[in-house]
């Protein structure tokens, strides 16, 4: 309601917002630092907004009493807020939103102030809340995990425009572009400068020192027939296996991450180089030289010009 849309609609449902006033939008809106009372308990601050809207008391205690339960606030409904853990207040931010039951919550970043172990719990604790008010909430977060973990759907946007819109799956498996196959994944997608060129095997890349790919699955190779210029043929860290005795990429290990239960394997330098997700039993060192193969299924291909998957029909 602060902006005017420059293009297209807003819509709730099928109800179009456009010039419906603020107060009357059914809009829930939890803060990135929670925007509590801190003078003021639990209770006061879950019962502000019925108040507010001159709701009667009896109305009010019901409402409060019946949030309560549900955000498991009742034994902390006396209590100040300014002596409340965060996590508390996190519950409190949403129960003051949630008790004027809106028709759609808006989250700002509300891990933002919170250290990585506890956000993994209030990750887990906001899906069971969504679910429990079954109304949708959209998210806003810079955290690609965080949007992973919790979303039905995300939408990723790059300075102000949605580069693409899906179920994580759909974005982690099939990004739109360059910037989306980069930001999401931990780490990001792999991206080799390459051309597309013909073989006796089918249609391949060829990415120069390192030498040519294995042939591109049929779909992939309908969608570059005529391509001339350079592309970015791209692969999951995930998504490639190490080859003792075959034909794969061959690059000096340049790093190597252990970080529990995986290996991250960092391999090549400047625009030739690549990250491998490993079990964190692997046998390579900085200075061995790993031949890897990307799993041919998996593979997707950028224009090098535009960003662009390059998919059948555009």
């Amino acid at each position: 309601g602060m902006e005017e849309p420059t293009g297209g609609k807003i819509l709730f449902g099928e109800r179009d917002m456009a010039g419906v006033p603020m107060g009357r939008r059914g809009v829930g809106f939890v803060f990135q630092n929670y925007a509590i009372f801190t003078h003021m308990t639990v209770r006061q601050n879950l019962a502000y907004g019925p108040k507010m809207r001159g709701a009667a008391k009896a109305e009010i205690d019901r409402r409060v009493g019946a949030i309560a339960e549900m955000l498991q606030l009742s034994p902390l409904l006396d209590r100040k807020a300014d002596r409340l853990s965060v996590n508390i207040l996190q519950r409190v931010a949403i129960g003051r939103s949630a008790i004027m039951e809106p028709a759609i919550f808006l989250l700002d970043e509300p891990l933002s102030n919170v250290d990585a172990a506890f956000r993994a719990v209030m990750r887990t604790e906001l899906k069971q809340l969504q679910r429990q008010f079954r109304q949708t909430m959209v998210y806003v977060t810079h955290d690609q995990l965080e949007a992973m973990t919790m979303a039905d759907r995300i939408a990723v946007m790059d300075h102000g425009v949605l580069q693409q819109v899906g179920t994580p799956l759909e974005v982690y498996n099939d990004p739109a572009n360059v910037f989306v196959a980069r930001f999401i994944g931990a780490p990001g997608m792999n991206l080799l400068k390459g051309r597309p060129a013909e073989s006796d095997r089918g249609l391949v890349v060829d990415l120069g020192p390192l030498g040519v790919t294995p042939p591109l699955p049929g779909e992939l190779a309908m969608a570059m027939r005529g391509a001339r210029g350079e592309v970015l043929y791209g692969f999951r860290p995930e998504q490639a296996t190490l080859v003792q005795n075959g034909q794969g990429l061959a690059m000096p290990v340049t790093f190597v991450e252990r970080i529990g239960a995986r290996t991250i394997v960092h391999l090549g330098q400047g625009e030739a180089a690549v990250k491998t997700v490993f079990d964190n039993d692997v046998g390579l060192a900085i200075g061995d030289t790993a031949v890897i193969a990307p799993t041919t299924s998996s593979v997707r291909v950028f224009d090098a010009a535009t960003g662009r998957a390059m998919r059948v029909g555009g």
